[in-house]
């Protein structure tokens, strides 16, 4: 199922990261995992934030999915179905 994963950085946290040099290799992990087909970062609500979308074959995915942005970046994580417009379509056409 194609989910969107939205992570809400912590400021503080990600400051230490950034000052540390391992923000880039923390994101690189979690982008080589998800292996998403779209990434997009940008300063959601004034806090830094990224949004994955990528392909969850099972609920059981969720614990790694979520728990780096938790450890490592002390993030707010939401993650939730969604389409895209061949996917929609094909819904819709199921409604007839």
């Amino acid at each position: 199922m194609r989910v969107l994963l939205k992570a809400t950085l912590d400021t503080e946290k990600v400051n230490e990261l950034t000052r540390s040099g391992k923000l880039p290799e923390v994101m690189k992990e979690a982008i080589e995992r998800l292996q998403p087909e779209a990434a997009y970062f940008a300063p959601l609500g004034g806090r830094r934030t990224c949004l994955l979308v990528f392909d969850m074959q099972d609920s059981s995915q969720m614990p790694p999915t979520g728990e780096p942005f938790f450890l490592e970046m002390n993030a707010e994580v939401e993650v939730t179905p969604v389409m895209n417009a061949d996917d929609l379509q094909k819904g819709l056409s199921q409604m007839a």
